[in-house]
């Protein structure tokens, strides 16, 4: 099964382990794997500059995990409707017609194998339209339809204020399937009877963050790219959000988590968003499949002993959400808890919003919960 995330722009990935940060890196091809063999795009790299990267060996094994596996909920399909200032509206042909604020953008979508509902006048009376290399990393630009618009415009989700902008990467600075998870964390930041500590591992132009930053709890927002750690900090500042406890680091996931794994750190609930392939800052290379386990492994080393959840969202890879699933599982062998896998899908909502009509999925995830 595939499913298919679009790279995320001015983003380097974080890894660590051998890993290398997150989609978005910059750089020559890994001199290992046969795989990564060629060039990687930059996905979210905007043009940053490139680094030589390099595998590193691993720097600790995998923990040995006694006792039952977590139950299991599956399959779970989180689906979401609309999100704030956003909505599918169509989509098809390998295309999807969204509403951003006051803009309606047209970008590729492999997953929308079946034909458009609307008449294409609607879709021809759109914004944008973003152009060139359909590859999921791939590069291109933006045709507007009407007047050139500005690079960025604002939004708002869940209460937050931040930017969207037009990308070299077909981004805006927003992935709305995610508002499920986001929405889940929020109700246990100010349902908590206690101060809450989030950890967000790739967190992009940070969204997720102020959200968890603006419910109650005391942020770490990691991310391998200074680009995509500008524009959180622009968003925060737009929002008049900077007294918000919030740390900004700018480095490899991989690394990160595993100091604070030396350093005895505990966080409540992980949010991590690996890429399937990155780059990061100093050479690092980050390949999921080989790299995944680990990064779970010690995400659960620094689980506080009474977190409320680890969330893994699982992009562009072919997979069914049964590999994350059963990795959850094994990683969380003796924490008790449930781990619930499945898709994250937005359902189109038409023109107006609130028309329901087909499902378009999104990405993979498993979240490990205590109850």
């Amino acid at each position: 099964m595939v499913k298919h995330r679009e790279s995320r722009p001015g983003h380097k990935a974080a890894g660590g382990l051998g890993a290398r940060p997150r989609r978005d890196m910059s750089g020559k091809p890994p001199a290992k794997p046969a795989h990564a063999s060629k060039p990687a795009k930059p996905s979210r790299d905007h043009g940053e500059r490139v680094t030589e990267p390099r595998d590193v060996a691993p720097e600790r094994p995998l923990m040995t995990r006694s006792g039952e596996r977590p139950a299991e909920r599956v399959p779970v399909i989180l689906e979401s409707l609309g999100a704030g200032d956003f909505h599918l509206i169509d989509s098809g042909n390998g295309l999807k017609l969204e509403q951003y604020g006051p803009y309606r953008i047209v970008r590729p979508e492999a997953q929308a194998l079946w034909p458009p509902s609307l008449a294409p006048h609607v879709w021809d009376n759109a914004d944008a339209i973003f152009t060139g290399d359909t590859d999921e990393d791939g590069m291109g630009r933006w045709r507007f339809q009407r007047e050139a618009l500005g690079e960025t415009w604002p939004l708002q989700l869940l209460g937050v204020d931040f930017l969207g902008r037009f990308t070299a990467f077909r981004h805006v600075g927003v992935f709305p399937e995610q508002i499920v998870h986001w929405a889940w964390m929020k109700e246990q930041v100010e349902a908590a009877k206690r101060p809450l500590k989030v950890l967000n591992l790739f967190g992009y132009t940070g969204v997720a963050s102020l959200v968890a930053a603006a419910a109650g709890a005391e942020v770490t927002h990691v991310d391998a790219s200074k680009k995509a750690i500008g524009w959180a900090r622009e968003n925060q500042a737009l929002g008049r959000m900077e007294k918000l406890p919030i740390r900004w680091i700018c480095e490899d996931a991989m690394k990160f988590i595993l100091r604070e794994e030396r350093r005895g750190s505990k966080y409540d609930i992980i949010l991590t968003d690996p890429p399937k392939f990155g780059r990061g800052p100093n050479g690092e290379v980050w390949h999921l499949f080989e790299h995944l386990p680990l990064m779970l492994d010690v995400c659960r080393e620094i689980l506080s002993p009474k977190a409320l959840g680890l969330v893994l969202t699982a992009y562009s890879i072919r997979a069914s959400f049964y590999s994350i699933h059963e990795l959850m599982r094994e990683t969380m062998r003796g924490a008790g808890g449930a781990v619930e896998s499945g898709e994250l899908v937005i359902r189109e909502a038409g023109p107006d919003g609130r028309t329901p009509g087909r499902a378009l999925s999104t990405s993979l995830f498993s979240r490990w919960v205590p109850k």
